[in-house]
């Protein structure tokens, strides 16, 4: 049995003919509509009619009831219930065509509603559906298939050219790509290498990236072999599907305002329709015709395109949202992100790389390039420290670095906080920051270099000297630098008219203007504590009434909750991410901002298209039937007609492109 809700309504679109059973239902009660005008039409037979229309009214009413009698168990009363009351009184008054007129339209329109936001909805279950239901998996030296259900952290799964991977793990054995577009969004394979000690790595937040794979994504032309970190329930498929399924039931504030709207509006048209009942005893007609006068204002008083205006909108943007990457908890935070005009934004992660990168090696005069450049090298390599490790990384890269020495350092011994010292070629070697020179090995450093560190030190960068036995070999710098789609977003985040932009960030006030200065931010605070970056946020908030606060989720959470729109960077495999925030990307793509901003925007035009749609008709209609204009049938069609309309325009989401 298939379930489909809105706005509180629950429609069980099951039966004895499937999901499409509602469908059926409506065209009999068509076809049987058509035989009695025909007969009606073209013939003299009389006395058929109960024949006919009572079974159209079972298979165009049947839903109508089920559905108002389960609300009225509940002492709730909804469009169903109004039109069953419609199409009653139209057969009280004889009026069985056009009762059943009133049924069949509703039906029918109610079944085609159910198809269109299907559609929507289809988006979010297919994500649910690339997960395989089975995993080839090794104990004791044994392959076995078994259903994903089953396996357990720290199985080994064996993930065969071609096929989809059955868990979220860690790569221990094999080389390949991996399209991981389902949940990163990205559209180019990933490159996958299995980590070095991953028998060390249990938790699935830490893995490299390189090493990372995803339940449900593809694997390419090579078998890989897979360290199982997460069960199937808790993988990032799992607690994406869900997470987006939920975002449906979260209110946006239009749909606040809409149920608002009706608790007043309902019990008002109750009580118009009851008084137009009456409408005989004011002026000069039968009964008959104040009771279909108001039969047919109860139609066309019906918020039912009202009620599926907003949910059908923000469906769409959300589903449009999650097959690019990006998760949206819901119609709040989609309104709101279109109506940003400022964004603050942490550094570490998010507007930068989140790693430190070697941007000079400089030797001093009259020392050789090569030779300082092979004795750092010599040296850090033994390190694992994560200057250590981008220095050993970037070197080769700096001019007069030639090839890499073989020759290897000896007797490593980190300074904590401090540096490294080592022995090269029989000379002791020290490799740190100004204070280990200054400070710990007494050392008076020429006023040329000490105006070096200074002028590096003022642009940003974390500073590191060099020297061998006596002798000053150069200055190593390096830095955090900016994502290479940092600048080119906040471009465009400033030409769709996000007017301050606001980097929040822990590291110093220098790092944080050389940064601010490369990317075009609009401000840069600095030497910012967790609680000073809530304090900041804060005081945006009172000169820009709406603003998103982005960042890695984790340390930045308190920042977020105090501003309009929380946004997670890089939430794919992140637990905390995904649950802190209001928005997740899920892939480390800071330049999906726009799209999703403007995303948001076509949303919330689309929502108010919507409500003028609904309440015009309403408007329309309810005077049109009041004076006569109307009758039921034509009123029914409009009505429905509506309906559809606004699921329909809704759906243009689903095919957004900015």
């Amino acid at each position: 049995m298939e379930s489909h809700q809105h706005n509180g309504c629950s429609h069980d679109h099951g039966g004895i003919f499937g999901k499409n059973t509602e469908l059926i239902f409506s065209l009999l009660c068509g076809i049987l509509l058509l035989v009695g005008f025909l007969l009606q039409k073209f013939t003299t037979l009389t006395g058929y009619g109960l024949y006919i229309y009572i079974p159209a009214y079972f298979f165009g009413g049947f839903y109508a009831a089920k559905e108002a009698f389960e609300k009225i168990q509940k002492k709730e009363f909804e469009i169903d219930f109004l039109m069953l009351v419609a199409a009653i009184g139209a057969a009280i008054l004889g009026k069985w065509a056009e009762g059943s007129l009133l049924l069949f339209l509703f039906s029918l329109g109610h079944a085609l509603e159910h198809y269109a936001m299907n559609k929507a909805r289809n988006s979010i279950k297919a994500l649910g559906n690339l997960s395989p239901k089975t995993a080839l998996v090794r104990r004791d030296r044994q392959n076995e298939e078994v259903p994903v259900e089953q396996l357990q952290i720290g199985d080994i799964i064996i993930v065969k050219p071609n096929s989809k991977i059955a868990a979220d793990g860690v790569v221990v054995k094999g080389k390949s790509s991996v399209n991981q577009a389902s949940i990163t969004g990205e559209s180019i394979p990933v490159d996958k290498i299995p980590a070095a000690q991953h028998e060390q790595l249990t938790d699935f937040a830490h893995v490299p990236q390189e090493s990372k794979v995803f339940s449900g994504t593809i694997n390419g032309n090579s078998a890989l072999e897979v360290r199982v970190l997460k069960l199937s329930s808790d993988s990032t498929l799992s607690r994406l599907v869900a997470l987006v399924s939920e975002a449906e039931t979260k209110k946006s504030p239009t749909q606040q305002f809409t149920k608002k709207f009706e608790r007043i509006f309902v019990p008002s048209v109750v009580v118009l329709v009851v008084l137009l009942c009456f409408a005989f005893l004011v002026i000069d007609e039968p009964f008959a015709a104040s009771f279909y006068r108001a039969m047919t204002v109860l139609v066309a008083a019906s918020p039912c395109a009202l009620a599926i205006s907003t949910p059908s909108a923000v469906l769409s943007g959300v589903a449009r949202a999650a097959q690019t990457g990006i998760l949206i908890k819901g119609g709040k935070a989609l309104e709101n992100l279109g109506s940003l005009s400022a964004i603050a934004f942490d550094k570490t992660g998010t507007l930068t790389r989140g790693e430190p990168k070697l941007i000079h090696a400089i030797p001093f005069e009259g020392v050789s390039g090569t030779d300082f450049l092979n004795t750092v090298l010599a040296v850090e390599r033994q390190s694992d420290h994560p200057l250590a490790r981008a220095i050993s990384r970037d070197i080769n890269n700096m001019p007069g670095q030639s090839g890499t020495d073989t020759q290897e350092a000896s007797d490593i011994e980190a300074l904590q906080g401090k540096g490294i010292k080592a022995k090269y070629r029989g000379e002791t070697v020290y490799i740190g920051n100004p204070p280990l020179f200054e400070d710990d090995l007494q050392l008076v450093l020429d006023k040329n270099i000490k105006g070096k560190i200074r002028e590096f030190q003022e642009q940003g960068h974390t500073t590191m000297l060099a020297r061998k036995g006596d002798t000053f070999l150069g200055i190593l710098t390096l830095m955090d630098t900016p994502r290479e789609t940092a600048k080119n977003t906040l471009q465009q985040l400033k030409n769709i008219g996000i007017r301050r932009m606001v980097m929040l960030t822990g590291d110093n006030q220098n790092v944080a203007n050389t940064i601010a200065a490369q990317i075009g931010l609009t401000d840069a605070y600095g030497d910012l504590l967790p609680e000073d970056k809530v304090e900041a946020v804060k005081k945006l908030r009172e000169k820009e009434a709406q603003i998103a606060m982005v960042g890695d989720g984790v340390n930045d959470a308190p920042a977020m909750a105090n501003s309009t729109v929380g946004i997670a960077m890089g939430a794919a495999g992140s637990d905390v991410a995904l649950e802190t925030a209001d928005i997740a990307l899920m892939n480390d793509r800071l330049d999906k901002l726009p799209f999703v901003i403007a995303l948001s925007r076509k949303s919330r035009q689309i929502i108010r298209q919507n409500l003028l749609i609904s309440l015009g008709i309403v408007l329309f209609l309810i005077p049109s039937a009041m004076i006569g204009f109307t009758g039921i049938g034509p009123t029914v069609a409009i009505h429905e007609g509506s309906t559809l309309l606004v699921v329909f325009n809704a759906l243009r989401l689903l095919a957004f492109k900015r």
